[in-house]
């Protein structure tokens, strides 16, 4: 069984900013693009990039999206609004962020209780990653940390 976030092959580089792309599901693809462009999705996987200022999101050789042909802005990406972690539950960095300042959030359990984030689980079709938002909740939280 390959890692989940595997590199595809040397062949997905950006075809924009030309930095190597992370590997992400089909159905994540097919989920998040607006619905005039699911039929184009396909049936491979794709390469994500996670270039904060490329305009690219998914990409493989003969096709790329865009954040325009997404139904949902990306958080890495710069100028995301709203800045959405937990995708499933709607829940933004800043609410993160509130959490852990205001309301004394440690840990992701208890940013969960404050903001009901990580509730329905279903990361690999909301999330633009694929994947599950814990890990950059802990992050925020870590950081908040360190500002509070």
């Amino acid at each position: 069984m390959a890692p989940e976030n595997k590199l595809i092959s040397n062949d997905n580089l950006c075809p924009v900013c030309g930095k190597q792309g992370a590997g992400v599901k089909n159905e994540t693809v097919r989920h998040l693009v607006k619905d005039n462009l699911v039929e184009s999705v396909g049936s491979d996987d794709y390469s994500l990039c996670m270039t904060e200022d490329c305009e690219v999101v998914y990409f493989k050789p003969d096709i790329v999206f865009y954040r325009h042909d997404l139904t949902v802005p990306v958080w890495f990406k710069n100028n995301a609004n709203p800045r959405y972690i937990c995708y499933c539950n709607r829940v933004t960095q800043e609410q993160i962020e509130n959490a852990v300042i205001n309301g004394n959030a440690r840990t992701v359990k208890d940013v969960a209780r404050l903001t009901g984030a990580m509730k329905n689980g279903q990361c690999l079709l909301n999330n633009p990653t694929g994947k599950c938002c814990g890990p950059v909740i802990q992050q925020i939280i870590d950081n908040a940390l360190l500002q509070k």
